[in-house]
């Protein structure tokens, strides 16, 4: 999350982007829609392409300010300003970041509980830091500094991911040059870019590692899928129904021989029902027939004759016969 006016716009750092990404998808087996479809999302609205320019607010219009949140209960300050970036470099940075984490995180939880996890940390990391905001104003009146601070960015919900992703790990990483328990990553990252990345907010990184925290505490004490991933998957499963009814006639198209009956999946499996499947050649015929349409056996065959006392041969002059009349 960055403060105050436009930043700088460092150009060519897009088109850098979309290699890193095109890259980074090309080379893994698994293609991870919902960090993608969050890159798209992050940069469609800083390039604000055709028609998304009239359609999308101005950035002056969502920037995350606690004082305008709760005076005018503006949700879309609360809501929108997380995807919003003051310039290239900043846009490119967090979204290298997300790529990575995002990559990480997707492939080990599945896209459904990553998407939830996500939706969790944006709000939580907004509403911690609105509260935070809202405290320091009553309490030491800090009214300029945090409660009018403007805002905007995706770093506030990368803060919670990080927590997340390395809150089971025992190992050491590299913050900046220090090296420290992975585990408090996030916390010296916190602490080296507010002292040298002038104008980012505080309170912003603050409030993601305070979600991510939580949202780890909050998966710790539930046993059952919080209503939010069962949601999520229901609206996958209803999005997704047509394409499985699609896939699922194709599917019996292919298993079919011809209009009246079907190659059974099993020798003595279950038949179709108003069928009887030929204990032969284990074709369903429609219970109209008393002759197999395959191998011309007849449907009287007791069960209890074992069906290799036919040979591949004669089931193969029976075919011949059935087709050649």
């Amino acid at each position: 999350m960055e403060r105050g006016g436009r930043g700088r716009i460092s150009s060519g750092m897009l088109p850098l982007l979309a290699i890193q990404v095109a890259n980074e998808y090309y080379r893994r087996g698994n293609k991870p829609p919902v960090t993608a479809g969050l890159l798209l999302a992050n940069t469609l609205v800083y390039i604000r392409p055709g028609p998304l320019h009239k359609i999308l607010p101005r950035i002056d219009e969502v920037w995350f300010n606690p004082y305008l949140i709760v005076k005018y209960k503006d949700m879309k300050r609360f809501f929108l300003s997380a995807f919003y970036h003051t310039g290239e470099s900043h846009l490119f940075y967090n979204m290298v970041s997300l790529l990575w984490k995002g990559i990480h995180l997707e492939s080990s939880m599945g896209s459904v509980d990553f998407a939830s996890m996500v939706a969790t940390l944006l709000g939580l990391s907004q509403g911690i830091t609105l509260i935070m905001a809202k405290m320091l104003l009553v309490l030491f009146d800090y009214e300029t500094a945090y409660y009018r601070q403007y805002a905007v960015g995706f770093s506030g919900v990368l803060f919670g991911m990080k927590m997340v992703l390395n809150s089971q790990s025992d190992d050491f990483t590299y913050v900046h040059g220090l090296i420290v328990p992975t585990r408090f990553a996030a916390w010296a990252e916190l602490f080296l870019i507010q002292l040298f990345v002038p104008g980012v907010s505080f309170l912003g990184h603050l409030g993601g590692i305070l979600a991510g925290m939580l949202y780890l505490w909050m998966k710790g004490r539930q046993s059952s899928p919080d209503p939010l991933t069962s949601l999520i998957k229901h609206v996958v499963g209803l999005v997704g129904w047509p394409f499985r009814f699609i896939k699922n006639i194709f599917r019996n198209r292919r298993n079919r021989i011809s209009g009246r009956g079907r190659v059974g999946e099993g020798r003595f499996g279950p038949s179709v029902s108003g069928t009887w499947r030929c204990r032969i050649c284990t074709y369903d015929n429609s219970d109209w027939n008393d002759v197999c349409e395959m191998c011309n056996t007849e449907r009287s065959y007791h069960v209890s004759q074992q069906p290799n006392m036919v040979s591949l041969e004669e089931l193969r002059r029976r075919r011949l016969e059935r087709f050649s009349s």
